[in-house]
């Protein structure tokens, strides 16, 4: 399939002031020139023409055609890059006369696929793409950028070139089977295990932010009724999201969007208020909030401290929280002035009618979600879970080496374990027998890209 010429459109459906259609493959310029009304003669300049219609010359659209001549391309192979007029049928029709003439119609993320065939790109910066396109905020932006200029990929071939010279080690000792390892020798080689364990290890813990960066943190705003969760969810977004009402019960259903905080995306989730009812409808709809709750990374919990504990309904939120999720108690309405039960109590203190102590929430979230020794700032590599999985093996293999090794066995097992290793961070970048994960992997991607 990678002989086949392909095409996609590669903006967005919809209507624009400009769109545009990629071409790749052996045939990409024959075929642009088959179509187009002018010939196609430098790399890398615009040129301006027609594009005819194959049964006569009549015009389909007047585009900008961009040749870029292997291997001097994304995908490593002749491109063509074509840029219309952004009408959905214009678009369209300009894409079918490219079929005609001759290229195939390109699958799911199969530019990148090329691009890593080629050599363009490792699979780490394959997957930083969609990374980049899906971006929410700044960190994740960054952090997809660091990766796309191949950073974690360098740094796990640097992993790789120094376990291929361990293995080169242990592996002289099997074919010179009279010669033992001597101990400081087998010390030597603990040393080096260890220290790539280290580093592999050092990218696990990373696994984390990845995942925050490119999924969001799901965190639930729970209370009792009229506590203030719909006006928090409006003061936090910046506009009046949830019906906020003095009457108990309004909120009834789940209502989810994203912010931005401080470059983490946060999916912020108002759920309905907890308390006894006999309403059907109100119950289902705390139901839905205990179901949230159970799946929350963050539990955002609110109490009326204008109130007592007793009508605040305070605890019942609490005692329903999973084990090892992360809980913030927001005291809410200091502006009414705060009831004795609240004095000792810790957590954030708020007003959502007069939007103070956003701060000290923004703060305290922030701290919740990095934890410590959290690098939210420069130098952000952040793997996947991909990445983790193959990883982890890594680990496992590495750890089982050295005991192997500690313990003198065979270096016959210790090579085993080091190969093992080897191989799943080769699985990472793309370095081995990768076939089985490419479909996975490039699936997810935009046609086009």
């Amino acid at each position: 399939m990678n002989d086949d010429t392909i095409a996609a459109i590669a903006t967005p459906p919809g209507q624009g002031a400009i769109a545009l259609i990629r071409v790749s493959g052996e045939g990409a310029k024959s075929i642009a020139e088959s179509v187009f009304s002018r010939s196609i003669e430098t790399p890398r300049m615009q040129a301006f023409g027609r594009v005819k219609s194959a049964k006569s010359d009549d015009t389909i659209d007047e585009v900008l055609l961009t040749w870029f001549q292997s291997p001097h391309s994304y995908t490593g192979e002749d491109v063509i890059e074509i840029s219309c007029h952004g009408g959905m049928l214009v678009t369209q029709k300009v894409l079918e006369r490219i079929l005609e003439a001759g290229a195939r119609p390109a699958e799911a993320g199969e530019f990148s696929q090329r691009a890593f065939f080629n050599g363009k790109m490792d699979l780490t910066q394959a997957e930083a793409v969609m990374d980049l396109i899906s971006a929410q905020t700044d960190l994740a932006l960054k952090a997809a950028h660091e990766q796309l200029s191949g950073r974690l990929g360098n740094a796990l071939t640097r992993l790789r070139e120094e376990l291929i010279g361990i293995v080169a080690h242990v592996e002289a000792y099997i074919d010179f089977p009279e010669e033992d390892i001597d101990p400081e020798t087998g010390e030597a080689l603990l040393s080096r295990i260890d220290v790539a364990r280290k580093s592999v290890d050092q990218l696990i813990a990373t696994a984390d932010q990845g995942r925050i960066l490119r999924e969001g943190v799901r965190t639930v705003i729970c209370g009792a009724p009229n506590v203030g969760k719909s006006s928090l969810l409006n003061v936090l977004l910046g506009f009046d999201r949830a019906i906020v009402s003095e009457t108990a019960g309004t909120t009834r259903d789940t209502i989810e969007e994203v912010i931005n905080l401080r470059g983490i995306p946060i999916r912020l989730i108002d759920t309905a208020g907890v308390r006894e009812s006999n309403d059907l409808i109100e119950r289902e709809g705390i139901t839905r909030t205990q179901a949230q709750i159970a799946h929350a990374e963050l539990v955002l919990e609110m109490v009326d401290v204008s109130e007592s504990k007793s009508r605040s309904g305070s605890g019942e939120i609490a005692a329903s929280i999973p084990a090892g999720t992360h809980h913030l108690r927001l005291l809410n309405k200091i502006d009414r002035g705060e009831h004795t039960d609240w004095r000792d109590v810790e957590g954030v203190r708020l007003s959502c009618l007069e939007e103070t102590g956003m701060d000290s929430l923004t703060e305290a979230i922030f701290e919740k979600l990095g934890g410590p020794g959290a690098n939210w700032g420069a130098d952000l590599v952040a793997i996947n879970a991909r990445h983790k999985r193959c990883l982890n093996r890594a680990s496992e293999d590495l750890g089982n080496a050295r005991h192997r090794l500690a313990s003198g066995e065979s270096p016959e097992f210790v090579a085993l374990d080091l190969r093992s290793a080897l191989d799943a961070i080769g699985e990472v970048v793309g370095k081995t027998d990768v076939e089985e994960i490419l479909g996975e992997i490039f699936s997810t991607f935009c046609i086009g890209k």
